[in-house]
């Protein structure tokens, strides 16, 4: 059902955001990220113990595409 919209302010949109006003059947934000991280970047909990001596991590990527956002419908 349509609506009367007063005024708006948008402040900001984040890439992976979607700004719609009005009648709308589906909204899909698709957005992808790839992430490095080193030795114990991840961790968590209460009580930790990581010893990482020598740690490197393999930024190298050869191929050009890793996963598309084909058919994200």
């Amino acid at each position: 059902m349509p609506a009367f919209v007063g005024a708006v302010q948008v402040m900001n949109i984040t890439s992976g955001g979607v700004f719609h006003i009005g009648d709308v059947f589906q909204v899909h934000p698709v957005s992808t990220t790839k992430t490095f991280a080193g030795a114990g970047s991840f961790n968590t909990g209460e009580t930790l113990a990581i010893e990482n001596h020598q740690s490197a991590t393999n930024t190298l990527d050869n191929d050009v595409v890793d996963q598309g956002q084909f058919f994200n419908l």
